[in-house]
């Protein structure tokens, strides 16, 4: 990097401390929360987009389809559910909560369940969202640091602190513009990485055509129906669509954009625009992932290059594998793109990275606020505001401070947070589903059933880890009781499921218990939400659904045909 990047990065930074001071009127919580509810559908589609497709996305995306041992071109089944998931999302699960008139949509629960029913699901989005976004950040500076040579601590402040002081500023107006802007600046970077990749092409001999392992998107071999299969057909669709209904539906981040649009109308646009765009702009990161990664193998300088980075910056990953795959993106960049390029690329990493930053403080000060200090909506516009901000810069610190205590243990505390999430997914997305349409659930069967649903995803997922441990002789609990019975557990017989499916079966068991429960205390009454809401299924045949499904259709006959297309 030499100055001209630098001035770049600077222009850049201060540009987005100008626009949080540009959208600094608000007065009211709708304003500082939901944009005043006069957002358009562009920028929030942008801005859905931008907060989804994250610097992890912008890095490891490519480096699973061009590097990573086992990966490929099934990157692209993470897509399959998305545009089925939108369908669900715009009839069945935002409407009701956009005419509730709420900030957080945790308020929901409490309105047709109990206040306990949303302060556990408030907390463990709180939780899991600070500490996922904190690390995230890391991830970022350590990367920045380990290819440009910027201080780590410097870009970490730097990245922080400027989103804090945008958000801080102007709210959702300024969050939702601003992951506007970083989207195009994203899109941008990965057109620019596209080309500069595919001229090099030319350079490294004749091509010898990329790797036929790699170019595999759907394997018809296997379905996944069995388990312990990764990346199988039936687990990606049906666990990715029980994923991104969760996600977009009932994840604050997501639904808060929703819920600022102007009206239904807009809503039904953003949801439509994600569910197309989405698609191609993953596209064109496995795309880049595998140009690159074909230059990786056949530029010798450019893989000690990688090698070398990891040797000085992840010892431990140096140690296991040689080599960190999510090296490939950062040292392509400043090994091979122009001064200039290389400023705007940086952005690019810098602009995902806050992107995510801005809407999980935002969110998580909305959640907060809303579910724990003003749920009884007693408090003036003016302490409200005041209170608002407060809680803005508090997590703010927060992910900073997570980002240094968590950080050092990025990647398992990522693989973690993955699957961890994809515990909770199911049954959150199930509460939601029951307060809704489940008029008979009373708030002790939808507790019960969040409990039990997330606890038996526990098991599945740890019990065999537990089991082998046991038997291995790894730990020993001082009980003969437990460990006999663990020993005597043969965990063959235990399912390894793979860790997308949970998101389904935490939605069936949650809503089976549901209604187990609260007929086994029927003297419990049941709460009725103000706004009822009911379906019509011929509303459903829309125009938006059968663009979004004939959409659907086309990406599984495009995925079909990747490898010739290649090859």
């Amino acid at each position: 990097m030499n100055w001209l990047d630098y001035t770049l990065i600077i222009i850049y930074l201060i540009a987005f401390i100008g626009m949080g001071y540009f959208f600094k009127e608000n007065k009211t919580s709708k304003d500082y929360f939901l944009g005043g509810k006069s957002l358009g559908w562009f920028p929030l589609s942008l801005s859905t987009m931008a907060t989804q497709l994250s610097a992890i996305s912008f890095i490891s995306a490519p480096a699973f389809v061009g590097l990573k041992k086992g990966g490929g071109m099934k990157w692209l089944t993470f897509e399959f559910g998305v545009p089925l998931a939108m369908i669900g999302i715009m009839f069945f699960i935002i409407p009701p909560l956009y005419k509730s008139g709420i900030v957080s949509i945790y308020e929901y629960l409490e309105k047709r369940f109990s206040s306990s029913t949303r302060k556990l699901i408030s907390v463990v989005f709180q939780i899991s969202r600070a500490l996922g976004t904190g690390v995230m950040v890391f991830t970022m500076a350590l990367i920045i640091q380990a290819v440009v040579g910027i201080s780590f601590h410097l870009t970490l402040l730097i990245i922080s602190v400027v989103t804090l002081i945008y958000s801080y500023q102007g709210g959702m107006k300024a969050v939702v513009w601003g992951d506007a802007i970083q989207m195009i600046i994203l899109f941008l970077g990965l057109i620019i990485c596209l080309v500069v990749g595919y001229s090099m092409l030319q350079d490294v001999g004749p091509f010898q055509g990329f790797n036929p392992e790699r170019l595999q998107v759907i394997d018809i071999s296997n379905l996944g129906i069995y388990s312990g299969e990764e990346y199988g057909f039936f687990p990606m669709l049906l666990g990715g669509l029980f994923l991104y209904l969760s996600y977009y539906g009932t994840d604050q981040t997501q639904a808060q954009r929703l819920l600022s649009a102007r009206d239904s109308t807009s809503i039904k646009k953003l949801l439509v625009a994600n569910g197309l765009l989405r698609f191609p702009v993953v596209f064109v990161y496995s795309v880049m992932g595998l140009i690159i990664g074909y230059l990786v193998s056949n530029i010798p300088d450019f893989y000690e290059s990688i090698v070398a980075t990891t040797k000085a910056h992840y010892p431990a990953e140096y140690a296991r594998n040689g080599i960190k795959p999510d090296l490939m993106i950062p040292v392509f960049i400043t090994k091979y793109l122009p001064n200039g390029l290389i400023g705007i690329l940086m952005i690019g990493i810098m602009s995902a990275a806050m992107s995510s930053l801005s809407s999980t403080i935002n969110s998580l000060s909305a959640v907060t606020i809303e579910d724990f200090f003003n749920n009884k909506h007693a408090m003036s516009e003016k302490r409200y505001m005041f209170v608002s901000k407060a809680l803005v810069l508090f997590w703010g610190t927060v992910c900073i401070l997570a980002a240094y205590l968590f950080g050092n243990s990025q990647s398992t505390v990522i693989e973690l947070i993955n699957s961890i999430s994809s515990l909770f997914y199911g049954p959150i997305l199930a509460a939601f589903v029951i307060a809704i349409f489940f008029k008979k659930v009373n708030h002790i069967g939808m507790n019960v059933a969040i409990i039990t649903s997330v606890s038996i995803n526990l098991i599945f997922k740890y019990l065999p880890e537990i089991v082998y441990a046991f038997n291995e002789g790894h730990f020993y609990s001082g009980s003969e009781n437990i460990h006999t019975a663990l020993a005597n557990i043969n965990i063959h017989h235990i399912p390894d499921l793979f860790w997308i499916w949970y998101n389904l079966t935490g939605f069936v068991i949650a809503v089976v218990f549901a209604i187990l429960a609260s007929k086994l205390t029927k003297h419990i009454p049941v709460k009725k939400v103000g706004v009822a809401y009911s379906i019509n299924f011929r509303t459903i045949l829309t125009l938006e659904t059968g663009i979004l499904f004939t959409f659907f259709i086309a990406i599984l006959i495009f995925s079909l045909l990747i490898p010739s297309i290649f090859s």
